[in-house]
């Protein structure tokens, strides 16, 4: 065969250094790079030569494999022209092109090396199959330059209908096909030849110099150049483990180590190879920053250990550090501690580095910019290499260092109060909405006499104003980070946890802006007579759109906010990074989320108090009247929204923990009143001793017992887990069948009893259902009353005290003595066992009517002949069944009869009852 696996550049030299670790010989060329040359140019210069495939022992005793191979058809071939080099020199080959061409021959199977000789012919194109890379067949054929591949390189052509690749190494598997990879930190050759060496057996791409072609980085240390550049560029950085288990799934069908799930075990943790001490914080921050250190793969230690590595300090309270720190010491702001979190890769230190106040090259700085003479051109030059000097950065790293606040750019907890701040003076992040870039007057004309209705108004305006701006924080400062694409370390949150937090805040932002824009023009060509109530009767609509989707979810919201700071150390790094600026005003995301909630009542007082100052012959008196009904309205919408809103979720709460629930629970005009829990003491709904959970809605009772085995979790879309459901469905009863409600008097033997009368509308007779309360939270009292109440509801009846009697325990033959006695747990568990016994020798599934229906044709065609072989033989398997079961089976109980028994004791009770 021909030497096509040795690839050489036209100059002799390697276009690869990185590759010459182990072989100087071999390099690579993409197919990009490769001169395609046309099908006439490839007869010229070539023979005609066919394609065969070989199978190298084992594989060749693979049934699966063989039957993929005749899946296959089409396999890539190089062109090679070989060019002739100086003398004592050996000639080159250059590949031309890489073309497809028919696999016309059958496969071949070679069981030794010897059979080598004979298969290795010019006129064919092997490619040789082999099962083990380790073996030393492979290293024969390696040696001799064949072209080998693994059995999930071919299992995977034939599942895609792809041709079988062409590539200048052994190919066992695809699973790090267009990965291109880089090594930094590796001091051991062996180590790094073997890593090398799988990822080419994986179809990966070694690099020795980094650019941005690389796809992962592959580290042993988290120091040098190319580490810098990694995290700067946000490329993900692998443990050499990432290779090895991947090689590991290498006969894995459709795995692909670039998947997040496999890959982000294997991430470099942020603090790798890091020893942290802390400084100035208190010791519920100390111990929480200590945990997120170990979490990202560091350690820490007392303050003082010469050990450390980095001293992370809390610049806002320390002003002079305790002891003089070693040169190998890294003295760093907590925001490098964040951020390094938040981006998932250890940020560079040296924009980080913690100065004293009183610094002498801060001296120097300040000391040249009071300099006298500013028109010298020397003292100018001397001040700029100053300033250069100290703005100097070393080192590459993605977060910039927290400038000092302005006293004209920031917006402080005393200057949320100032209505001269605008979003875009104090914020400037991301794109902003249309309104955030809007100014607004620097100062509010003050009138010559001010009045108190001028002055409630300014205090409307300086509150509207104090809102927006905050509203424009949240917006600015935190959703449009966390919805920005091509984040490092990847996203921070999923796009619906991002929906969940933040909801309709946009859609407040956009209306508050335009109120805050009329009444800015009102307060500045203030007039008595202005109109403040038309304001927001022109916005009302707006206002019930946009509120109630936002207050609705706010508990939901900020549920998701708390789960996710537990969960995910990078959003937890991204709130204290940000909730640390100025413009949060010392307040978390929480706190500035619920401003929403309390906003409109704020400005139902303020109108209620600009009306009380407003005369009685100005028209916008009438007008704020008005107003003030249409705010009231609309937070009459919100809370009836939200209380719609609960009620839902409730109920949907109840089909997830309800196994088996019926769909048709799910309406919109149903409401969850109640949950009961209970302990059934009769036959019905399910066995005596029985574990039942009662759900009260406003026109039905869901009826469900305890779950003897839960099975598994719940996995939600978007990859939230639910815990399994506890709950088994037994029956979902509309109120309109339950005829009486029993209160079952107090003796010795019954306890908080009572039982439901109920008149199923395929039965005949009535059924009892007898249950015990096992809670005291809710009396039995009320339960019953309430539970009349929507039962008379239900039927348009209005007298619910009708529907309640009282009764005594023997006359229903109910007691709840022993109910939690080792022999009622012992007859439970026998019961149980008998159903699973009858269950396990039950040879059909026929229902339990069709099977009575059987056995009474079977009984009645009997009687009236002599039993066939044929019938002795049903006959003997049904008795040597129950013989098996050795107790009687409950799913062969005759349910009329049991009505027909239960009827009789019924109508000597409830005669006087319906």
């Amino acid at each position: 065969m021909a030497e096509n696996s040795v690839l050489t550049s036209t100059t002799g030299r390697t276009s690869l250094a990185d590759s010459s670790i182990f072989d100087s010989k071999v390099t690579e060329l993409s197919k990009e790079n490769l001169l395609i040359g046309s099908t006439s140019y490839v007869e010229e210069e070539m023979p005609q030569i066919e394609t065969r495939v070989i199978l190298v022992q084992e594989a060749g005793k693979q049934e699966e494999l063989i039957k993929a191979l005749k899946t296959i058809k089409i396999m890539e071939v190089p062109v090679i022209k070989i060019k002739e080099s100086c003398p004592g020199k050996s000639d080159e080959k250059l590949i031309k092109s890489v073309i497809n061409m028919d696999i016309k021959v059958g496969f071949v199977k070679m069981e030794s090396v010897e059979e080598f000789e004979g298969l290795d012919s010019p006129e064919f194109e092997n490619v040789f199959v082999v099962t083990d890379f380790q073996d030393s067949v492979f290293n024969d054929l390696y040696k001799a330059d064949c072209r080998v591949i693994g059995p999930p390189v071919v299992l995977n052509c034939s599942q895609k209908g792809e041709p079988l690749p062409f590539s200048c190494r052994p190919l066992y598997c695809t699973s790090m096909m267009n990965l291109v990879l880089c090594f930094t930190g590796f001091r051991k050759k062996e180590e790094l030849v073997r890593l090398v060496t799988l990822v080419h057996h994986m179809g990966g791409v070694i690099r020795k110099d980094f650019n941005s072609k690389v796809t992962h980085l592959v580290a042993n240390c988290t120091q040098g150049e190319k580490f810098r550049v990694a995290v700067s560029l946000g490329t993900p950085i692998m443990k050499p483990e990432w290779i090895y288990k991947a090689w590991e799934r290498r006969n894995e069908q459709d795995f692909c180590a670039a998947v997040d799930d496999f890959r982000n075990e294997f991430k470099v943790p942020p603090f790798q190879d890091c020893i942290l001490s802390f400084l100035g914080f208190s010791d519920e921050e100390k111990t929480n920053m200590e945990e997120m250190t170990e979490m990202q793969g560091g350690k820490y230690l007392p303050l003082g250990d010469e050990r450390c590595t980095h001293l992370v300090v809390e610049e806002n309270i320390v002003k002079d550090l305790p002891f003089e720190p070693s040169k190998k010491l890294y003295v760093v702001k907590q925001e490098w501690f964040w951020g390094s979190i938040q981006m998932d890769a250890r940020a560079g230190e040296t924009m980080y580095l913690y100065e004293k106040a009183n610094t002498p090259e801060l001296k120097k700085s300040v000391s040249m910019l009071s300099l006298n003479t500013p028109n010298s051109n020397r003292k100018r030059r001397r001040l700029k290499e100053t300033l250069a000097q100290l703005s100097r950065e070393t080192d590459v790293s993605p977060f910039p260092p927290r400038k000092r606040p302005s006293a004209e750019h920031s917006l402080s907890i005393g200057s949320l109060l100032d209505i001269s701040n605008t979003p875009e003076s104090s914020i400037n992040y991301g794109d902003t909405p249309k309104s955030c870039t809007k100014s607004s007057k620097n100062s509010t004309p003050v009138p010559s006499k001010q009045s108190a209705r001028w002055q409630v108004a300014k205090e409307l305006y300086q509150t509207e104003s104090n809102y927006v701006n905050i509203l424009a924080t949240v917006i600015q400062l935190f959703q449009v980070p966390l919805e920005e694409e091509g984040q490092r370390g990847g996203p921070i949150l999923a796009p619906e946890e991002i929906k969940t937090i933040f909801g309709s805040i946009p859609d407040i932002f956009d209306v508050h802006t335009k109120i805050k824009d009329d009444l800015e023009d009102l307060i500045v060509n203030w007039d008595e007579s202005k109109s403040i109530g038309d304001i927001f009767l022109k916005y009302s609509k707006d206002l019930v759109k946009t509120y109630p989707p936002f207050v609705n979810f706010f508990e939901m919201s900020k549920e998701t906010i708390i789960k996710c700071e537990k969960q995910k150390p990078r959003f937890h790094a991204f709130l204290k990074i940000n909730q640390a600026k100025p413009e949060c005003g010392r307040q978390s995301l929480v706190e500035l989320l619920i401003r929403p909630v309390q906003r409109l009542p704020s400005v139902a007082l303020l109108l209620n108090d600009l009306k009380k100052h407003t005369a009685d012959e100005n028209p916008d008196k009438s007008t704020l009247e008005k107003a003030i009904g249409s705010l009231k309205e609309v937070m009459t919408h919100i809370n009836e929204d939200k209380r719609k809103t609960e009620a839902q979720k409730q109920i949907f709460d109840v089909v997830y923990e309800v196994d088996g629930c019926p769909a048709n629970l799910l309406s919109s005009h149903r409401s969850l009143v109640q949950r009961v829990e209970t302990i059934s003491l009769g036959e019905h709904p399910c066995d005596r001793g029985e574990q039942v959970t009662l759900f009260l809605f406003n026109d039905c009772l869901e009826i469900a017992r305890k779950r003897h085995k839960v099975i598994g979790t719940f996995r939600s879309p978007h990859g939230q887990t639910r815990p399994p459901a506890s709950l088994k469905h037994i029956h979902l009863m509309p109120l309109s069948q339950i005829k009486k409600v029993l209160d079952i008097r107090e003796t010795e033997d019954c306890h908080n009893a009572f039982a439901l009368l109920v008149r199923p509308p395929t039965e005949q007779a009535n059924v009892l259902l007898s249950f015990q309360m096992t809670s005291d939270e809710l009396p039995k009292e009320n339960w019953l009353k309430m539970l009349c109440r929507h039962v008379a509801n239900t039927i348009c009846k209005a007298d619910a005290e009708n529907l309640i009697y009282t009764a005594d325990p023997e006359s229903f033959e109910v007691n709840t003595k022993d109910m939690d006695s080792t022999l009622s747990r012992a007859s439970r568990a026998i019961k149980k066992t008998s159903k699973k016994v009858t269950r396990a020798f039950s040879f059909s599934k026929t229902p339990k009517r069709a099977l009575r229906r059987a056995l009474m044709t079977s009984h009645s065609s009997v009687e009236g002949r002599s039993p066939s072989s044929n019938d002795k033989h049903v006959m003997s398997r049904l008795s040597s069944t129950s013989s098996l079961a050795g107790i009687p089976s409950p799913s062969l109980v005759s349910l009329p009869s049991f009505f027909e028994r239960r009827s009789h004791t019924l109508s000597r009770s409830t005669t006087h009852l319906i």
